[in-house]
């Protein structure tokens, strides 16, 4: 049997190894450049340029890949990517997913290193930025996969912290002493409720 026809391109091969056995479907420019052992801007905007043409990778937004589409894609993940920093969600995504509050979300809430609002897939993201000094404190967050997840109390305590008046729709879902513990743990004002 002739290996002609099959068009092997070895490194192509490698390169795709890499970022599976790297277990990341989303991806930035600057990781694939590290993997890769890519040093040359040029050559790395070309590879990935290639890539995507031959329907070997998406992109998703600047400097952002995947390996799948973006309607294959977990929203959460896409959004906690897209800032390529320490970011958890929390705040009015975790309370309505909990029943703490009825409205509608018309938005994914994050809490990260930056302050930014954006639109990626058809969703759309909110990220609140929090003080390094409360960001990288892991307590009452959960890891989903590679996504950063906060628990209930720790996402009422958040937003206490970004607003101590904040009115919660259904507070019988919410452990007051946990509360006020947590924000002690955290370093956070403590508010009166």
């Amino acid at each position: 049997m002739s290996t002609e026809k099959y068009n092997i391109d070895t490194s192509t091969d490698a390169r795709f190894a890499t970022l599976a056995r790297m277990g990341e479907v989303v991806f930035h420019a600057r990781d694939a450049a590290t993997l890769w052992g890519i040093t040359n801007v040029n050559t790395l905007h070309t590879t990935l340029s290639r890539y995507v043409r031959a329907g070997l990778l998406f992109r998703l937004h600047n400097g952002l890949y995947s390996i799948k589409p973006i309607d294959e894609l977990d929203p959460l993940l896409v959004g906690t990517k897209v800032l390529h920093g320490h970011c958890y969600v929390s705040t009015e995504t975790v309370l309505a997913k909990a029943g703490v509050i009825q409205q509608h979300l018309a938005y994914t809430t994050l809490v990260g290193t930056v302050s930014s609002r954006f639109v990626l897939g058809g969703h759309r993201f909110r990220c609140r930025r929090l003080s390094d000094a409360y960001l990288y404190n892991e307590v009452g967050i959960v890891c989903r996969g590679v996504v950063r997840i906060a628990g209930i109390t720790r996402a009422v305590a958040d937003m206490l912290y970004f607003d101590s008046h904040y009115h919660f729709d259904t507070s019988a879902y919410i452990d007051w002493d946990a509360v006020r513990k947590m924000q002690g743990e955290l370093g956070y004002p403590l508010t009166d409720r």
